[in-house]
Parts: C-alpha cells; sequence; structure tokens
C-alpha cells in the first residue's frame, strides 16, 4: 500500500531534499494570494509606507483570518480513542511539518498540534490534471512548513510502521514528539491562519539566540518541557499547601515602599515629584501584616525583585513559593516544607524515597566540614581542621597570616600518581584556578599520594602529622590531598577559600572525566546561622551605625533565651532562628521565625543595628501592626526557579524561566531595559548626572 510506505521518519527525511518553498499561485488560487501578498521577511520593517493597494491586502488578509472553524478534537484524542474516530470527519489546529510531494496527485504532511508534542500524518489527493487539482491539495503543497493552519478531513486507519509500538499507535522513539502511526488524516479542507517567512531558516541543526527566544520555546523541546514541568510544578504546591496543611493564597502589592532589608531594590518613580514606589524583595512585610491580621496560614508564588549582580542561578525579578505560619515555630514551617518537597518529589519525578526528616548542619558545622553555607554532600571530600597537627614552620609557610587555621582535604581523582599530578598540572593553568593563586590567605598546598615517595609524597608534613594525615583521611595512591589557611576567626559569609576549591576541583576532575559527576538528590537543612555579621562593601545592609547588618533580615528572631542576652553585649555571637534549605550545592531557599513583638523589633533597629529615626520611621508601619497583638509567627520562601532547575538537572535556571533576563540583566528579545526620553525625564521629575 502506497500510504504506508510512506511513514513519519521517512517523510521528514524526504522533506529535506524535495520541500517546496515556492509562493502560491495568484493565478490559480484567488483567495491564498492575498496570503501570498502579506508574507515577507521576519525582520520586515513594517513602517515602510506601503501602496493603496498593498494595505488592502493586508486587511484583506486579517480580516480572513478572524473566523476559523473551531477544533473538533485534539491530537491527543485521536492518540488516546484512535478506533473511536475512525472514517468520522475532524477539525484539528496546529502546524504543518514536513512534506513529501510524491507527484502532483500525492501529498503527504504531518500536522503538529498546538503544543507541538504530538503529530499525525495528512493524506491529500487529487487528479493529476493541473487545471483540476483541488485548493486544499496545492495549499498542502505550497504553504510553507510551520505555518498554523486548520485541516479538516476524514480519520482512516493505517497500519503502524513495525519500529514504532503499533499496538497503541504511539511511537515516541524520536524522543521529540509522540508520533500517532495508527491514523491519519485524508484532507478535504486546508485553512491557512497566518504565513511563514521564507528567509527564516528552520532545521533541526539551528540555534537560535536569546534575541529570538520565541524561537528558541518552539524549536526546543527540552524548553517547553522544563515550562511545562514548571507549571504542573506551580499547580502540584498550591494544592498540596492548601489541601494537605491549610494554606490560603494571598497577593500582595507589587508597588510597595523602600526599606532597608539587605539587598538593592528596583525603584518606580511617579510623577509627583520626589516620590516613588519600590519594586518589592519579597513579600515579607506584607505576610507579617497578614500574620497580625487573623490569616493563619498564608501562601503565595509571589514575583520579586532585588538589583543583584547576575550569575546562573539569579536573576533581577524571580519567583518564590512564599509561605508564613501563625502561632508557630521555625520547626513547624520545616515539617511542612519536608512534607511539601516529598509530596512534590514523588508526584513529578516518581522518587518516593526521600528520606525524612531531612538532614541538618548548623551553618558552623557546614561551614567547616564543606567550606560551604549551601553544601553538595554528595561530593564526599570533607574539610578537617588539622593546624595543631602541623610542624610551626610548615604553619608559617602556607599562609601571611599569624597563628592561622590550616584545613585539609582529600579528592580521590585517580589510582595513578601521575595521572593526578597530570591534572593538578592543568588545572593549576587554567583560569579557574587564579583565584586561589591570588588567595589573600595564601596558595594552597596540593600533594599526590604516591607510596613510591618518602613518606607518601607528604615529607613536608614531618613524619608523625603524615602519619596521622594518612591515617584519618585513609589516604591511597594517587589521592589528592589539599591543605589551605584560614584567619583564626569565626566563620563569616558564603564560603571559606579551600571551599570553593573543593567545587573547583571536583569539577574539573569531572570534565575530565576522572570522576563520575554525582547524582541523586542531598536535601539538607542549615540552622543556627549568625544573627548579625560585619558590614562589607558588596551589600548594602540596613545602613545603621553600628557596623552590623542582618545576615538574613532584621525581623528574624534570635534562636533563643541565651541569644537574647547576648542581643546588646555581643550581637556578632548572637544565633539566629534562622534555616535555610539546601539541595545538591544550591540554596532552594530561607526562611526564620520572625520578631513578633513591637518593643523587640524596634530595639533591635535601633540599639543593635544603630538605625536613625529617619530610617525607623520607614519600618513605623511594622512596628504599629505589631503592637496590635501579633502572635508568634514564621516563615520560609523557596525559589521556585532554582527548584524546578534542579529538579530537571538544569545548569541555570534560565533554562526554566519562559523570558530570562541575560547575565547583564537585558530581555534581548523585547530590548529591556530601555534609555529614559527626555520627556519620560521630565515627566517624573528626573535628571541624568554623569
Amino acid at each position: 500500500m502506497l500510504l504506508q510506505r510512506c511513514g513519519i521518519g521517512a517523510l521528514r527525511k524526504a522533506s529535506r531534499c524535495c520541500y517546496h518553498r515556492s509562493p502560491i499561485s495568484a493565478a490559480a488560487l484567488a483567495r491564498p494570494a492575498i496570503w501570498h501578498e502579506a508574507r515577507g521577511p521576519v525582520r520586515r520593517n513594517y513602517s515602510v509606507e506601503q501602496s493603496a493597494k498593498g494595505r488592502e491586502g493586508v486587511l484583506d488578509a486579517f480580516k480572513q483570518s478572524l473566523s476559523f472553524p473551531p477544533a473538533t478534537c485534539t491530537l491527543a484524542q485521536l492518540a488516546n480513542d484512535g478506533s473511536e474516530w475512525i472514517n468520522k470527519q475532524v477539525t484539528l489546529h496546529g502546524y504543518l511539518g514536513a512534506r513529501r510531494i510524491a507527484n502532483k496527485g500525492l501529498t503527504f504532511a504531518e500536522l503538529h498540534d498546538m503544543g507541538l508534542g504530538s503529530i499525525v500524518q495528512v493524506v491529500s489527493t487529487s487528479t493529476k490534471d493541473a487545471d483540476s487539482i483541488s485548493l486544499p491539495h496545492r495549499l498542502l503543497q505550497d504553504l510553507a512548513q510551520h505555518t498554523p493552519v486548520v485541516v479538516q478531513g476524514t480519520v482512516k486507519g493505517r497500519q503502524a510502521p513495525k519500529a514504532a509500538g503499533a499496538s497503541k499507535g504511539v511511537d515516541q522513539s524520536s524522543g521529540k514528539s509522540t508520533v500517532i502511526t495508527n491514523l491519519e488524516i485524508k484532507l478535504e479542507n486546508l485553512v491557512p491562519l497566518n504565513t511563514f517567512p521564507q528567509d527564516l531558516i528552520v532545521t533541526e541543526d539551528t540555534a537560535f539566540g536569546p534575541e529570538q527566544r520565541h524561537l528558541q520555546i518552539k524549536h526546543d523541546k527540552r524548553i517547553r518541557d522544563a515550562l511545562h514541568f514548571r507549571s504542573k510544578a506551580a499547580r502540584f504546591m498550591r494544592d498540596h499547601l492548601a489541601d494537605e496543611h491549610g494554606f490560603e493564597e494571598f497577593e500582595t502589592p507589587l508597588l510597595f515602599k523602600s526599606t532597608p532589608e539587605g539587598a538593592r531594590e528596583f525603584l518606580v518613580p511617579t510623577r509627583s515629584a520626589g516620590l516613588a514606589y519600590a519594586l518589592p524583595q519579597s513579600p515579607q512585610q506584607y505576610k507579617q501584616i497578614l500574620m497580625a491580621s487573623g490569616i493563619p496560614r498564608y501562601m503565595q508564588i509571589a514575583r520579586c525583585f532585588r538589583d543583584e549582580d547576575l550569575r546562573a542561578d539569579r536573576q533581577p525579578e524571580f519567583t518564590q513559593v512564599d509561605l508564613e505560619m501563625a502561632f508557630a515555630t521555625g520547626e513547624d514551617v520545616m515539617r511542612v516544607v519536608e512534607d511539601t518537597v516529598r509530596a512534590l518529589w514523588e508526584k513529578l519525578l516518581n522518587i518516593d524515597d526521600l528520606p525524612l526528616p531531612f538532614p541538618r548542619l548548623t551553618y558552623d558545622e557546614a561551614m567547616s566540614r564543606y567550606g560551604s553555607d549551601k553544601p553538595d554532600t554528595r561530593l564526599g571530600s570533607e574539610i578537617t581542621r588539622i593546624d595543631y597537627m602541623l610542624p610551626v614552620d610548615l604553619i608559617s609557610k602556607i599562609g601571611p597570616h599569624s597563628n592561622p587555621m590550616v584545613d585539609v582535604m582529600k579528592l580521590s581523582i585517580s589510582e595513578d600518581p601521575n595521572a593526578t599530578r597530570k591534572f593538578v598540572s592543568s588545572f593549576m593553568d587554567s583560569p579557574q584556578a587564579l583565584p586561589f593563586i591570588q588567595n589573600p590567605d595564601g596558595q594552597p598546598g596540593i600533594f599526590v599520594v604516591d607510596s613510591r615517595k618518602p613518606l607518601q609524597g607528604l615529607q613536608v608534613f614531618g613524619f608523625e602529622a603524615a602519619e596521622q594525615v594518612e591515617e584519618m583521611l585513609g589516604l591511597e595512591d594517587g589521592d589528592l590531598v589539599v591543605l589551605q589557611a584560614r584567619k583564626n576567626a569565626p566563620f563569616a559569609g558564603g564560603s571559606t577559600t579551600i571551599g570553593n576549591l573543593r567545587l573547583a576541583l571536583h569539577k574539573a576532575a569531572v570534565k575530565h572525566g576522572l570522576i563520575a559527576a554525582p547524582t541523586g538528590f542531598a536535601f539538607t537543612w542549615i540552622t543556627d546561622f549568625p544573627l548579625f555579621s560585619p558590614i562589607n562593601d558588596t551589600d548594602p545592609g540596613q545602613g545603621g551605625s553600628a557596623g552590623i547588618s542582618s545576615t538574613h533580615h532584621p525581623f528574624t528572631a534570635p534562636k533563643s533565651s541565651k541569644d537574647v542576652d547576648l542581643l546588646m553585649t555581643d550581637p556578632l555571637e548572637v544565633k539566629a532562628d534562622h534555616y535555610d534549605l539546601v539541595l545538591n550545592g544550591v540554596e532552594l531557599g530561607g526562611g526564620s521565625r520572625r520578631i513578633h513583638k513591637a518593643e523587640m523589633q524596634a530595639l533591635v533597629l535601633r540599639h543593635v543595628l544603630g538605625m536613625s529615626d529617619s530610617r525607623l520611621k520607614d519600618f513605623d508601619h511594622l512596628i504599629e501592626v505589631l503592637r496590635s497583638g501579633c502572635p508568634p509567627h514564621a516563615g520560609m520562601a523557596l525559589g521556585f526557579d532554582r527548584l524546578i532547575a534542579v529538579m530537571l538537572g538544569r545548569e541555570s535556571v534560565r533554562d526554566v524561566i519562559a523570558f530570562p533576563k541575560s547575565g547583564r540583566g537585558e530581555d534581548l528579545l523585547v530590548k529591556s531595559p530601555t534609555r529614559m526620553t527626555e520627556e519620560q525625564l521630565k515627566t517624573y521629575h528626573l535628571r541624568l548626572e554623569d
């Protein structure tokens, strides 16, 4: 049977050599001539003055596209209930795909459904007499691939190719789309709904840039799949939090006010001179206000804005799953989040063995063992303090500090010491090593364990220390041993030099194929963060005069009575009731128990952070709310973009956002941000200064 031999795979292959892009003949097809006249390059300059005839053609073509037949079914329905549709007339919406013109009277084409997830074969036959070829048949031959169309015809059965599971009538072996193999559509009518430009070439190898994000999405199934997955995750989390934990969703304003919470804000000027809104860094203050308003459990999938330096997991605007619970502690919040994450993994990833409760590390433990407050515990290579073992003269040589702390770790690269040396040499010559070579704490000491050398290559450690290190780390031939000095001071910030080196070496070893990439999902709670940190040159902080800033935000409560007692005497020693959820080295989100008493909040702002009276007025609304009998409350926000990226194993959050910003904070598709005009500056009482 001729139709049977023209399968979808052969059809795609043939389309690359015999696909026609010829325009519709105006002489033969009066109505489609209008469609041809409206066709133009994708980058056509539409500001060019058109002739009266050209304008009339554009208007007529658009009028004809206003009314089109509604779909009677979808391709998914055909795939699921194929036998019930045979010999029935259907109307389908979708995009033309690859096509094979067997001869003037026989054409095969793919029809992709609206979501580009399913494909069915369309067959058109006509007499070979050119004068009597039907309009639908000619359109199927002449319309460009990717044209949006309405297909009307009769469903016919066909024998599925042997390679495609004929029993179900679908084939997903391509990994791209579901191909319906046991049905085809005998074409009766074809209505084009737009045109596809001749100068826009689309092949399997075409790579579209971010300035063509719409084409990236349309022609990259991985992006579409990520966006579909994101939608399912959002819907599931809303339902689960409502049905299982009693949360209600509330929208909070996007036009807020400027308050010093710890990150830089985006300001929105108004036409009233000197007045501006600020886009919210998070809904933090509004959700605390809801807790004082008799709302027991709030949630929101919220848009947030921070004018920060960008990287792979950070955008100037982002989405978070925001939670707050009245009459609750941090423990209550962590249990809810654990249950929600477990249910999400089970529902969308079919993983039902996540261990609950998740493991916990204090901030100090995470920093000392992994050199990071968001450790990837799958990597092993734990860090150990070793300075008490080492000879004094060695300690003086490995760093510029007097009486430093010295950390050690091992990384198993290869059983062959020579292979490990080659790897180390390659790494140290790479740009990735530059921050460690120029490290103000001193360059790391890197050693390769080699049983053929004295003290296995650790002779610089001295006999006693070399034996202790060998036993402590369980060293074997080819292992890499790293020493790094640091200041003898409490941990601060998000990582240490040796922690960063641990990640860089592991990543390089994976890239060189020396070790396997880590797999699985390793959740960890990080708790007991410092409530305050010394101010630095990069973070804006809260603008107080005490030389310290809130590590999380200024509404976080001290963890214990002991920590409350330290507030006025030694604030840098105060631990916060603050908890972060970390997954595979990525901070999914953070939360805390909040200060719920007005007097306590005012004391922290004024007497601990040292805010001025004018700065304090920015928080008058919150102090007044807490004064009105606000209950104890706690909450958390999960970074939704990061969550989806980690679930799907994507390197960047840009891979799971429909319209992400570039590394410079630009939307290259719509060309934002734009430079303000003189008229706009005047309207908002602004002026530019050099």
